[in-house]
């Protein structure tokens, strides 16, 4: 069974998406910061994470540069949920930004919150068969 990290500061999305990805075949793990994600990925060893962007103690941009930066770690799949869409709500526009950063590859996957289940379910086939 394929496992999925879930990292976000909200306890109801960490509930829901838990439960959603149980519901479809995966198991799964939970961090509620950057700091306890990169402790978790390191123990639990993780097949893909879902991240959200603004949390206490260590920001996911943090965690994922740290996660990109490692050679043991780099190659697990990321999938960045976030209500962060950049200015003005702009989806399309911080996609290229994330995806435009030459200091780390982008991520696998980007979604906004609120989540389509229907889309997370598809690019978390895509990136864990």
């Amino acid at each position: 069974m394929k496992k999925i990290l879930i990292v976000d500061d909200e306890e109801d999305i960490l509930a829901y998406l838990g439960t959603f990805f149980q519901n479809n075949g995966y198991e799964t793990c939970t961090a509620c910061d950057g700091r306890e994600a990169l402790e978790k990925t390191k123990s639990e060893n993780p097949d893909l994470v879902t991240l959200d962007i603004v949390m206490p103690r260590k920001s996911g941009i943090r965690y994922y540069r740290e996660m990109k930066d490692d050679p043991d770690l780099k190659k697990i799949p990321i999938v960045i949920i976030t209500a962060i869409t950049g200015w003005g709500y702009d989806k399309e526009g911080f996609h290229k930004f994330i995806k435009s950063s030459k200091q780390v590859p982008p991520p696998e996957g980007f979604l906004s919150k609120p989540i389509d289940p229907d889309e997370l379910l598809k690019l978390v086939k895509k990136h864990l068969g």
